[in-house]
C-alpha cells in the first residue's frame, strides 16, 4: 500500500492576487483553473512534484456560510497556517519573491536547526517559509 499527498489547500482573499503572488513570484505553474456554481479555485504545482497540487480557494467557495465565515475570520486574524515550500538557491528566490513586492517577515538566515530559510506573508496575509537544505 502506499499513500502521497495530493491536495494541500490555502485559503485566499482574492484569487487573482493570489495567484501572482503563487505563480509569478513563487514559480509555480497553473493546473487548473475551475469556477462552479458561483466558486472558484485554482491550482498549482511544481514540474519537481508532479503528483502534489496546492489548491487556492476563498473562504465560502464549496462551504457553508457559517463555515465560510468562519475561516474568513480565521484568514484576516493572519492565523491559518503556514505554508513551507523549499528551494535549491534560497538567495534567489528571495530576491525573486521580494521584488514582487510581497512584504518580507525574515531575510534569509542560517537557522540552529539545520535549514537556511525565510518568510513572507501571501496577499491574504498568510505565512509563506521558504527554505533551503543545510550544505552538508
Amino acid at each position: 500500500m502506499t499513500i502521497a499527498l495530493q491536495y494541500c489547500h490555502v485559503t485566499v482573499n482574492d484569487l487573482d492576487e493570489s495567484l501572482a503572488f503563487y505563480r509569478d513570484a513563487l514559480g509555480l505553474e497553473t493546473r487548473n483553473d475551475v469556477g462552479s456554481d458561483g466558486a472558484r479555485w485554482v491550482t498549482l504545482g511544481s514540474a519537481t512534484q508532479p503528483g502534489l497540487e496546492i489548491v487556492l480557494s476563498q473562504p465560502h467557495a464549496g462551504r457553508s456560510q457559517a463555515d465560510g465565515d468562519a475561516l474568513q475570520e480565521l484568514l484576516t486574524k493572519g492565523v491559518l497556517p503556514m505554508t513551507v515550500f523549499s528551494t535549491d538557491d534560497l538567495d534567489a528566490t528571495f530576491e525573486r519573491v521580494r521584488a514582487s513586492g510581497a512584504e518580507v517577515l525574515q531575510e534569509p538566515i542560517d537557522q540552529p536547526w539545520g535549514p537556511r530559510d525565510c518568510a513572507f506573508r501571501d496577499p491574504s496575509g498568510t505565512m509563506v517559509r521558504i527554505q533551503q537544505a543545510a550544505k552538508a
